[in-house]
């Protein structure tokens, strides 16, 4: 009879190679949308692999993979073979802010109207989740951006139009590589949180006009310091951009 063969020994386990990977490559995106949107990277200069996988200490692939997330964030334009940061554009701001603003309140005072009623079941899971967010908030690096627009999109949602929610989601597609400067600090992320759970309860209390005021406020604090520190990008880019032609002269 034929020994049965011993059962090897299980592996001890191996590090998450995947995960790591990840990781790098979240932390690279992080880190040059952070110097993007600070203007610490001159318009008009081109980026390469080299000089920016040298800069954040990782190698070319994060950085290649980067460079792709951030030009679909249009904040990076590609051209002639190489992706430069875009230009930041102010023009139609105020006008989409407005457009913005109109849809989320229609969505809030819809409520007003016979037969209409918001879904409270999705308000209440939304505060839910917002109530855990304030509790662990992000880090102030610009990736708020993308957890504020859920935020707004599933408040409107909640009002039962979904072709307002369509719309929206156009507009946040158009202001959003502007919209990120909201969120390079953490007092505008705190307050932000705090605006969103004021919404909130105000509408699962009832309260729509409240809600709809304070909704009016909060995003209108948004747009002034969009247009602030949009203009101080812009001021830092230019310097910067002035100052590396001087230094090829």
């Amino acid at each position: 009879m034929t020994p049965t063969p011993p059962t090897p020994a299980p592996r001890a386990p191996q590090p998450k190679r995947a995960d790591a990977a990840r990781l790098l490559r979240e932390r690279a995106y992080t880190q040059l949308r952070r110097m993007v949107m600070l203007g610490e990277v001159p318009t008009g200069q081109r980026l390469t692999e080299e000089s920016i996988a040298d800069l954040l200490e990782v190698s070319r692939t994060p950085v290649r993979e980067a460079f792709v997330r951030l030009h679909a964030d249009r904040l990076l334009v590609r051209r002639d073979g190489g992706y430069y940061v875009a230009e930041i554009e102010l023009l139609d701001l105020r006008d989409l802010y407005e457009l913005r603003l109109a849809l989320e309140l229609r969505g809030i005072t819809r409520a007003h109207e016979d037969g209409i009623d918001h879904d409270r079941t999705a308000l209440r899971r939304l505060h839910e989740v917002w109530e855990g967010i304030r509790l662990d908030p992000p880090a102030a690096d610009g990736s708020f951006i993308e957890l504020d627009e859920e935020f707004h999109v599933g408040l409107l949602s909640a009002s039962g139009n979904l072709a307002m929610v369509e719309m929206l989601e156009t507009v946040n597609a158009r202001i959003r590589p502007v919209r990120t400067y909201d969120f390079l600090t953490e007092d505008r992320i705190i307050s932000s949180i705090e605006e969103h759970l004021g919404i909130l309860e105000a509408l699962l209390d009832g309260e729509i006009d409240l809600a709809a005021h304070r909704l009016r406020d909060h995003i209108g604090a948004s747009l002034d310091v969009v247009e602030q520190r949009a203009a101080d990008a812009i001021r830092q880019r230019a310097l910067r951009s002035r100052r590396s032609r001087e230094a090829d002269r």
